[in-house]
């Protein structure tokens, strides 16, 4: 099956089970084959509510029916089931659940709130989550691989805001950056 279409049969999945009624009738057709009337009189619903709950589980392809003499004997599809449990356990499919979503949309929002025209800081949040979002883009500005004295850093820093003992410190504090001694080189360090 192709990766692109796994979220369109998730959503599907997880609708069909969204129901308290679908997963007793999920319930019950592991157990043994039930026809509409026997699942109707289980459930005490009408048997056209009961229908509509087994259309929307064979649209997931959780349910099948068999035809035998007047009635449809429903069963369960064991086979749909494993193999999204299977697709659900796998780690490297997981993450393509949020391949359409906008990851840096947030980053950008704090930027915009935080930074003028120039790309200049102009406050510091109180939220630590955005202000290592401004360390993140900060930090931009040095090379990897790269030694700096805190002269040069300073220097950098400048360019994004005067405070640039509160921005050193949170490089360094966060990982971003590392320096030797108390003054000495600071480098940039790798981050995932």
């Amino acid at each position: 099956m192709d990766i692109n279409s796994i979220p369109d049969e998730m959503l599907q999945f997880f609708k069909a089970l969204a129901d308290a009624n679908r997963l007793k009738i999920i319930g019950l057709l592991s157990q043994q084959p039930c026809t509409v009337e026997q699942l109707a009189a289980m459930l005490g619903l009408s048997k056209s509510t009961t229908s509509h709950h087994l259309s929307f589980l064979a649209k997931a392809h959780l349910v099948e029916a068999r035809a035998d003499g007047h009635y449809f004997y429903y069963s369960l599809c064991t086979e749909t089931l494993e193999k999204m449990s299977k697709k659900l356990l796998q780690r490297d499919s997981l993450p393509t659940l949020a391949d359409s979503v906008d990851m840096e949309a947030y980053d950008r929002k704090v930027l915009q709130t935080f930074t003028d025209s120039e790309g200049r800081i102009i406050a510091f949040p109180s939220q630590l989550k955005k202000y290592q979002v401004l360390l993140k883009y900060v930090v931009k500005a040095f090379e990897p691989g790269i030694r700096y004295s805190e002269k040069q850093v300073n220097e950098i820093l400048s360019r994004f805001n005067e405070d640039t003992a509160d921005l050193r410190r949170g490089l360094v504090e966060f990982k971003l950056m590392a320096r030797e001694g108390g003054g000495g080189e600071y480098w940039r360090l790798d981050t995932p």
